[in-house]
C-alpha cells in the first residue's frame, strides 16, 4: 500500500494473502490497469479450511485461541470474520487474542495458564512469520496444539500448517519481476492467484503434546515430518 501511494509509474510487484482487488491494489485481477500486479497466494481465504484441518487432529476441542496481529488492520479484520463464521459452522467457540510486538505475544500465551484453550489458531501475518520460532516455542511451553499458515512453522517444531506454497509463489513474482524488466507492462501481466497449497504435519510434536494424527491427514498431507 505504501507502494502503491509512492508512485504511479514506476512498476511494483506484490506478493499478498488478501483479495488485492478488495484492497485497492489492482482494477480486477486480468487487467491490473495500472503500474501494479503480482501474486495473490490465498491463505486468508484458506481459513475454514485450516480450522477443520485443526478440529480433525484435536477432535476434542471446543475453545480455540484465534492470535492477531491489531496493528495489521486489513489482516486482522479479515481473519476474524473468517474464523467466527467457520467455528460457528463446526461448533467451536473463539477468543481473539491480539499481539503486534514480541512482549504482547509473551502475554498473550501468558493467558494460557488461567483460559486452557484447547487449541491455537495463528492469523496471517507477516510479523508472525518473522517471529515463528518465538511462537513455536510458547506453544510447545505451554502444550497448546496449533495451527499455522505456512510450513515454516511446522519446520520449526509446529504441530501443523495448511497454505499456498509461498516458495512457488515467491518463484513466480521473480519471473514477474523479469518480464517487467525484459520490457512487459504491469498492467498487462493479470495478477496470478497461487494453485499450490500444502499440508505440513510435524508428527514428533503431534507425539509430544500427546495426539493421534488420524490416518486420513496422513495420507493427505504433502509431508509428514518424523
Amino acid at each position: 500500500m505504501a507502494a502503491k501511494a509512492a508512485t504511479t509509474t514506476i512498476p511494483v510487484v506484490f506478493i499478498v494473502s488478501d483479495d488485492p482487488v478488495r484492497l485497492g491494489l489492482v482494477a480486477s485481477l486480468a487487467r491490473p490497469g495500472g503500474n501494479l500486479t503480482g501474486i495473490n497466494f490465498f491463505n486468508v481465504e484458506l481459513t475454514a479450511k485450516r480450522l477443520e484441518l485443526l478440529r480433525e487432529i484435536v477432535p476434542a476441542a471446543t475453545r480455540v485461541a484465534v492470535l492477531i496481529n491489531p496493528a495489521n488492520t486489513e489482516y486482522t479484520e479479515t481473519t476474524v470474520r473468517e474464523v467466527g463464521a467457520a467455528a460457528r459452522a463446526i461448533g467451536l467457540q473463539i477468543q481473539a487474542l491480539k499481539a503486534s510486538t514480541i512482549g504482547e505475544i509473551n502475554a498473550a500465551f501468558a493467558t494460557f495458564v488461567r483460559e486452557r484453550p484447547d487449541a491455537l489458531f495463528v492469523g496471517q501475518d507477516p510479523f508472525f512469520n518473522s517471529r515463528r520460532t518465538q511462537l513455536v516455542h510458547l506453544a510447545t511451553r505451554y502444550a497448546v496444539p496449533a495451527s499455522y499458515t505456512a510450513r515454516d512453522f511446522a519446520e520449526a517444531g509446529g504441530l501443523m500448517s495448511y497454505g499456498a506454497n509461498i516458495a512457488d509463489a515467491w518463484r513466480q513474482a521473480g519471473s514477474y519481476a523479469g518480464h517487467i524488466l525484459k520490457g512487459a507492462r504491469s498492467a498487462d501481466l493479470p495478477v496470478v492467484q497461487s494453485s499450490k497449497f500444502e499440508l505440513v504435519i510435524n508428527a514428533q510434536t503431534a507425539t509430544m503434546l500427546g495426539l493421534t494424527v488420524p490416518d486420513k491427514l496422513i495420507a493427505t498431507a504433502d509431508e509428514v515430518i518424523e
